[in-house]
């Protein structure tokens, strides 16, 4: 899934506090974050950015009870411009939680918002993970269920019709393997969703054929803080489906190719 950024709030008291209160806060709560610089921004395989280059960025605050927050955002272009928004801003929330060895639990939830775009363009989706670790291996499950919402609604089939709603359910597994001895980790993704086909109010969609598998192989190397990216992302989006929406789902508009087609992404990403 995506990176996960928090706004923090800093309080200042009136009351001196003692080094070894001040220790236990800070260890109570921990910040990270990323920046990335991406040749496109694939979401479930369809292009977000136009199959052009996209610059994101997230905060994550996390306390040591399992409790997280954060945001995360990136550009957008083409496809994901048609309500306004040259943005999309993602607010998270949620719990994680070790439920046995090597195995972790994350329940929480996707706020995907669209500033400066149309009304009726953001959505809700909460999300459950299950991850577990052996070895170099690590392996995820996910299902993210988004609940009956105007923004998921296919409006590309009733434009003038107002007050509908429909839900979405993506189901995913991801996998990676640490390759010993040197700074790469092998990667692999699918994915399928199950939703209301067609556009929504904004002329975008999650998943605008109704249902679609969507997969990736990459690798990452890992330099310091420092991680490079290079994968071979696709759907089976046929580009007779991808007709049908057109010219919402072609590269610049232009009422030809898909932006659901196969591409190598490259990007790296700071940690910090």
């Amino acid at each position: 899934m995506k990176s996960i950024i928090t706004v923090i709030a800093i309080t200042a008291g009136f009351l001196p506090v003692a080094a070894g209160a001040q220790e236990e806060e800070k260890q109570a709560v921990t910040i990270s974050g990323s920046a990335t610089l991406a040749s496109d921004y694939r979401f479930r395989g369809v292009s977000q950015s136009d199959k052009e280059m996209a610059i994101q960025g997230g905060l994550t605050v996390t306390h040591e009870s399992g409790l997280y927050a954060g945001v995360w955002g990136s550009n957008l272009s083409g496809w994901g411009t048609f309500g306004g928004a040259n943005m999309e801003l993602d607010l998270i929330g949620g719990y994680k939680a070790s439920i046995a060895d090597n195995t972790t639990l994350d329940v929480g939830l996707v706020w995907y918002m669209y500033p400066g775009g149309a009304d009726d363009s953001d959505f809700a989706e909460p999300y459950v993970k299950l991850t577990g670790a052996t070895g170099p291996a690590t392996l995820t499950a996910g299902v993210a269920y988004a609940p009956k919402q105007y923004a998921l609604a296919n409006v590309s089939a009733a434009p003038n019709s107002r007050g509908q709603s429909e839900d979405n359910l993506y189901l995913w597994s991801d996998g990676a393997v640490a390759i010993g001895g040197t700074p790469l980790t092998a990667k692999a993704h699918i994915g399928y969703s199950d939703g209301n086909p067609g556009l929504g109010p904004n002329g975008t969609s999650v998943a605008p054929t109704g249902r679609y598998w969507d997969w990736s192989l990459g690798v990452d190397a890992t330099w310091r803080n420092l991680t490079l990216n290079l994968s071979y992302v696709d759907t089976d989006i046929s580009r007779s489906d991808a007709a049908r929406l057109q010219p919402n789902f072609s590269k610049g508009l232009d009422g030809t190719g898909s932006i659901a087609d196969a591409a190598v992404v490259a990007s790296v990403t700071a940690s910090f």
